[in-house]
């Protein structure tokens, strides 16, 4: 019995020896979880006094005809993209850093510590497709090429006024003594002559025609598409400026 009793003991002896023995070594090799968490990238925005001063310079540009207030709109987008085509940059209609550098607006400190994205500057793609064979070239791929060319902003479409907007305007033609005829809101002979007489009234170039400034004299509202026409014509005007 005694007998028994001391190789009862002994193996369970062992057994905890061994137990113990494992969960030693499980704790010590088991790795330590990682708690560091990646860091974000980060992010470019533009101070209200940088959105001013670009509001500023695209107003004396005549490429935006809001207010230099700080704050965005759709217009505002609409003209920084109409700056940007102009200026081989991307269009993405808002003030990262290519813009204001190429707008020569400076930089806070910490957003010199942020590069610029090459995605904002539209050339860079251009630069890195490969150059066409000289040997296969013609003069009809030349021709082409010169057609393709993507120098500069395109010609925009040319300014058209609505028909509610020709309307408004023969009222304000009619109320200033300077159109006989109705409100029917067609551009005839009478309405264009109408037109010449209050531009030349009111200091504007006399193109009997109604266009942007013509509209926006009389205080007749344009559409956003109008709104884009306008600041695409002021950029490709620009462009093809001679430089100084």
């Amino acid at each position: 019995m005694f007998r028994r009793s001391l190789i009862l003991a002994a193996a369970m002896f062992v057994f905890a020896s061994i137990g113990l023995a494992q969960g030693t070594s499980t704790g010590s090799t088991a790795p330590a979880a990682s708690t560091e968490k990646p860091k974000k990238a980060p992010v470019f925005r533009s101070t209200k006094d940088q959105v001013k001063q670009a509001q500023t310079m695209l107003k004396s540009k005549n490429m935006f005809s809001g207010d230099a207030t700080g704050s965005s709109s759709p217009e505002w987008k609409t003209a920084v993209k109409a700056y940007q085509e102009g200026n081989g940059l991307t269009k993405t209609g808002s003030l990262n850093r290519a813009t204001l550098e190429k707008m020569g607006i400076e930089l806070t400190d910490k957003q010199k510590t942020i590069p610029v994205n090459p995605a904002h500057l539209a050339s860079s793609s251009d630069e890195a497709k490969p150059a066409k064979s000289k040997e296969k070239s013609t003069a009809s791929t030349s021709a082409k090429s010169e057609a393709k060319s993507t120098d500069g902003p395109k010609r925009p479409a040319p300014f058209r006024a609505g028909v509610d907007q020709i309307k408004a305007a023969q009222k304000v033609l009619r109320d200033g003594k300077m159109l006989t005829g109705g409100e029917d809101g067609k551009l005839d002979d009478m309405t264009r002559e109408g037109l010449g007489k209050y531009q030349e009234a009111n200091g504007l170039k006399v193109s009997k025609t109604l266009n942007a400034s013509t509209l926006e004299k009389m205080g007749i509202a344009l559409t956003d598409k109008q709104k884009e026409q306008v600041a695409a014509q002021a950029a490709y005007d620009a462009a093809k400026a001679p430089k100084n």
